[in-house]
C-alpha cells in the first residue's frame, strides 16, 4: 500500500499551543485515529476516504475534501 499525497497540505488546530499539517491519506487516518473532536458523520466519511485513496480506489483529493469536511464539522480547521 503506497501513500498518497494530498495536492495541498491540511492545517488543523487541536488546541492553542497543537497543531497538526496533513500531508497525505496516510496522515490522515493517523489523524483521525486521535480526532479529539466527535466522531459524527463527516469523521467516518473522511476515514473511508483516506483508506479508499490508500487503497487507490478513489483520488487523494476526494480524501483531502473530506478530511477538510470532518476538520470542519469538528472545528478543528485553521
Amino acid at each position: 500500500m503506497n501513500d498518497k499525497m494530498f495536492p495541498r497540505p491540511v492545517r488543523l488546530k487541536f488546541a492553542p499551543e497543537r497543531e497538526r499539517i496533513i500531508r497525505s491519506a496516510w496522515e490522515g487516518l493517523e489523524c483521525l485515529g486521535d480526532w479529539p473532536a466527535g466522531q459524527g458523520r463527516r469523521y467516518r466519511a473522511a476515514l473511508r476516504s483516506c483508506r479508499d485513496a490508500l487503497d487507490g480506489w478513489t483520488p487523494p483529493e476526494k480524501a483531502m475534501r473530506a478530511v477538510i469536511d470532518a476538520a470542519r464539522e469538528a472545528k478543528l480547521l485553521q
